[in-house]
């Protein structure tokens, strides 16, 4: 009996949720995941999160939809990146101009701290809501940059790091006590760039005049009451004054549904049919390393591996059904030998005669532009961090360290230059001559890539280049980006360049079943190597740091020493 009540009620809700008006949720305190999990650790960490692709083309759907009544959304203190909430706020201004109501509602924007980018998201919506107890930290934007020279040099450690060119600073963290010239240059004009998008993006969202939203920056931050005087908030309200507002406005018999349910209904996306010609979409999040993608269990985040990307891309190549690619990159770059890889399986893909376009999200600079570069187009945000086209290498000398700690230490081995990466002593000028043609190759081999790729001459990319970073509004005028826009603006171009329909279906690359997961991949070019993996890494979320400082990767819980004779 029990068990009949239960199906009926599920069927009237099923009918209920098909006819009635909806109201769509979106919970942002926990943030966005980017792409689909890599691994299966990935996947439990991201089971409460919603997709961005998902939440896209939601809002998409929602905005022809007319069942839907209105849309809100809470934005909470988790960042997002600036390229997503650029995505985020090109979706939701798309679905107001449709007609439907979108609301915006959090807590704070910043308590007592900044909050220019949560406010920066609410701005697109037709209203604007604060929690009586919040308020708005719209203070601006800032970039800083810490310098350890210093401290180190009291340590005892030296940095020997070579760098191509002037504007590739990644490394002046260690080797300068302040900002050089041309790393003042380019910070500053990516913070220019970027308010000049987020007053853009306020005066048009709130109706206000540019020059008046620059002169609200430079007083805030804002009391609740405050922001409410100042038109930057429409009223203050706890979260059930604003639920019941909307529902009235919506209709009393108006459903909530999540915007990521609502994307993965019944009816909610078109699948293809068999035989039916789709759309691949591949994903690379995170830093580019050689090997499989992955992240490792004890923090620090996924990575990007050359293996894994490399297989998805081949896979889809071969697939018949496959008429597109969109490649969705974000990546502040990684290894030079992984992302060259990377790149050559785009080339080919574009080759195939298959259209490949680039989705650039928050960043997607130094190698994760190299990968990005042979595409048949570079979609990025404006706010997108870019470009970065140079190389740095080099290493930590801590023999002075060791020696204040008492620690000794002494080598054997054969040939004159066995010992060069060791970090107990600096280069030999021999060596620093070894490391400078390896910059210069490296750079030169990126410069003519990016000439090649992006149509430009050797020298107009030489001067883009020197390793600066852009964003994706000052990429584009500069060349390296062809369009500004999000996901949805790809998928759509690479439809276009396809030939195919508007509607044409999107499939996640490379599509494997339960049991494809579960067995062992047949060979190389066996769309089952495209799966991820978890990664040891024993210094976990310090991985990062461990490795600029020049440690090794396997941490601290390891034999002593390096037996590898290479």
């Amino acid at each position: 009996m029990d068990a009949t009540k239960v199906i009926i009620d599920a069927v009237d809700r099923f009918r209920q949720r098909r006819a009635a008006p909806l109201v769509l949720e979106l919970d942002l305190t926990e943030g966005l995941t980017d792409g689909p999990p890599a691994d299966p650790l990935n996947a439990i960490l991201s089971l409460r999160k919603a997709r961005l692709a998902d939440v896209l083309s939601g809002l998409k759907r929602a905005g022809k939809d007319p069942r839907v009544k209105a849309l809100i959304v809470k934005i909470g203190s988790q960042r997002l990146g600036l390229g997503m909430v650029q995505e985020l706020r090109q979706a939701v201004t798309r679905l107001r101009a449709s007609g439907k109501l979108t609301v915006a509602f959090a807590e704070t924007f910043g308590e007592f701290g900044a909050g220019t980018v949560p406010y920066y998201l609410a701005g697109a919506f037709e209203r604007v809501y604060l929690q009586p107890s919040g308020d708005v930290g719209l203070t601006g934007v800032s970039l800083e940059q810490r310098f350890l020279r210093g401290a180190l040099g009291k340590l005892g450690v030296e940095y020997q790091i070579g760098q191509r060119h002037e504007y590739k600073t990644a490394a002046n963290t260690f080797t300068q006590d302040h900002m050089t010239e041309a790393h003042r240059e380019s910070m500053s004009r990516i913070t220019e760039s970027i308010t000049e998008q987020v007053v853009a993006g306020i005066a048009e969202g709130r109706g206000l005049d540019p020059a008046a939203v620059r002169a609200l920056i430079d007083r805030g931050p804002f009391i609740g009451a405050e922001a409410v005087e100042a038109g930057l908030v429409d009223r203050m309200a706890y979260r059930d004054e604003v639920y019941d507002e909307v529902k009235r406005a919506a209709g009393d018999d108006a459903l909530l549904l999540y915007v990521g349910r609502y994307a993965k209904g019944p009816i909610a996306r078109k699948l293809p049919h068999p035989g039916e010609q789709t759309v691949a979409l591949v994903h690379g999040s995170g830093p580019i390393r050689l090997g499989r993608s992955g992240r490792s269990p004890l923090g620090g985040g996924g990575a990007m591996g050359s293996d894994t990307v490399c297989a998805a891309l081949r896979a889809a190549r071969r697939d018949e059904r496959v008429k597109a690619v969109v490649f969705r990159v974000d990546s502040p770059g990684g290894s030079y030998a992984a992302s060259d890889a990377i790149w050559r399986e785009v080339v080919l893909t574009r080759r195939a005669g298959k259209p490949i376009v680039v989705s650039m999200g928050d960043v997607a600079a130094s190698g994760g532009y190299m990968v990005s570069m042979a595409a048949d187009a570079i979609v990025a945000q404006p706010g997108t961090l870019t470009g970065s086209i140079g190389v740095f290498g080099g290493k930590a000398v801590i023999g002075g360290l060791l020696e204040k700690l008492g620690v000794s230490s002494e080598a054997v081995g054969e040939g004159a230059n066995a010992g060069m990466f060791s970090s107990t002593n600096a280069f030999s000028e021999a060596q620093w001559a070894r490391v400078n043609a390896w910059l210069d190759r490296v750079y030169d081999d990126f410069v003519n890539k990016v000439a090649e790729g992006r149509g430009l001459s050797r020298e107009r990319a030489h001067e883009l280049a020197k390793g600066r970073v852009w964003t994706g509004a000052d990429a584009q005028e500069g060349g390296l980006v062809d369009r500004l826009g999000g996901l949805e603006d790809a998928l759509a171009l690479a439809r276009q360049k396809a030939g195919l329909p508007a509607d044409a279906p999107v499939r996640g690359y490379p599509r494997l079943n339960p049991l494809e997961r579960l067995r062992p991949a047949d060979s190389s070019e066996d769309k089952a190597a495209a799966l991820a993996r978890v990664r040891l890494e024993a210094w976990g979320p310090l991985a990062p740091l461990a490795a600029e400082l020049g440690l090794p990767f396997h941490g601290p819980l390891m034999l002593p020493g390096t037996w590898t004779v290479r």
